[in-house]
């Protein structure tokens, strides 16, 4: 299916600042091989690529062949959680090519890994000892580096999930050895994504749902804010309608490239929800205890959102602001016909009730027994 195509448009992804430039609408490896070639001049570009899209496509041949011989090097598959190790193997890689360009085909860690690798290459850290003195974010780092660089080396990203890493600048990478996942900040955001909803149709179903769940956590908990302001609330707002009714229309008809495509775009206006200041309520503050037990992050979400909108309207915190919420999802004709479909009256609901009824129309999680934690816990 290629009607979907029409022509590229290069723009950046926000209105504030400049990166990473946003670019759709051609199959991307034609993409990728116009920016390189075309904006960025980069002849030696290293691919990190997943494993599914390498074994079970030809994505990763696609975009080699486009290239040609501008491709210096190509790593197969990063593991959840971005091993530290598994990003020293890399390394170990990249040292000797002289690489100019770094790509990305694949999900968050796959994202994670390339940013991290780039920052380690600025700064000649090539070991796991050496990586350990870069962290930061909100652990203490007694060995961290005053003198860090940022990165030259230009980033590609094509996304095939909804986690929205591209969009950042901050990496997660885990330690081998305590097992703590270190936040890591070069400073600079990838200098292009590239979205493709073709691309995008190989991903798993429940992947696909699972990762756009945060950031409509995201969008839903800043406008549910009591602190929250009028460009939080904008972003928020369009986003939440996208995602919403993206994944609603992408989970009875996952071939449907419009629908994919609106996923994409309601993550990019979710981003900027995360950097506007405003801060987030319990479901992300519960979700990184429950993400400890190995629950992934989509996955909290499911849970504990709904539950969250439900635990604050029975305390009256912030109802005014949550029926301002009701409203906003109420003019989706997804979410309408979601609720005509089950009997449920529009006058009937809350925020928890409409949130609960559409993470289980998307068959996700909604309790703990369903993510294998011990009913001991609940």
């Amino acid at each position: 299916m290629t009607s979907w195509y029409t022509e590229e448009t290069t723009r950046p992804a926000f209105d504030n600042k400049p990166a990473p430039l946003l670019s759709f609408g051609q199959p991307f490896p034609k993409i990728c091989l116009k920016q390189v070639q075309d904006r960025f001049k980069s002849s030696r570009v290293f691919i990190i690529a997943s494993r599914s899209l390498s074994k079970n496509t030809s994505y990763v041949e696609d975009l080699k062949s486009a290239l040609v011989n501008r491709v210096a090097g190509v790593h197969i598959g990063i593991s959840p959680h971005t091993p530290i190790p598994e990003i020293v193997d890399i390394l170990s890689e990249v040292k000797p090519l002289n690489i100019d360009c770094n790509i990305t085909l694949g999900t968050g860690s796959i994202t994670d890994g390339a940013k991290l690798v780039r920052f380690t290459t600025a700064n000649d850290a090539w070991t796991e000892e050496d990586i350990g003195t870069l962290f930061s974010g909100k652990s203490h780092n007694p060995n961290k580096r005053e003198d860090l660089r940022k990165p030259k080396i230009p980033l590609f990203c094509v996304p095939t999930s909804l986690s929205g890493g591209e969009y950042q600048a901050i990496a997660g990478a885990t330690d081998s050895k305590s097992k703590t996942k270190h936040t890591f900040e070069p400073n600079i955001d990838p200098e292009l994504v590239i979205q493709d909803p073709q691309l995008i149709t190989t991903t798993p179903q429940k992947i696909w749902l699972s990762t756009g769940i945060p950031s409509v956590d995201h969008c839903d908990e800043t406008l549910c804010s009591l602190q929250s302001n009028d460009g939080g609330d904008a972003w928020a707002a369009r986003g939440l309608q996208k995602l919403i009714s993206g994944l609603l229309r992408c989970k009875h008809d996952p071939n449907n490239l419009d629908a994919r495509y609106l996923c994409q775009v309601g993550v990019v206006e979710a981003m900027p929800t995360v950097s506007s200041g405003v801060p987030l309520g319990a479901s992300h503050a519960i979700g990184y205890q429950l993400g400890s037990l190995n629950v992934g992050h989509g996955e909290t979400s499911c849970i504990l959102l709904p539950d969250v909108c439900k635990f604050n309207a029975l305390k009256n915190a912030n109802n005014d602001r949550e029926k301002r919420v009701v409203e906003i999802l109420l003019k989706q004709e997804t979410v309408k016909s979601l609720l005509a479909n089950k009997k449920v009256s529009e006058t009937d609901v809350d925020l928890g009730d409409i949130l609960d009824l559409i993470i289980r129309e998307l068959e996700m999680p909604r309790t703990l027994k369903d993510v294998g934690v011990a009913s001991g816990c609940e």
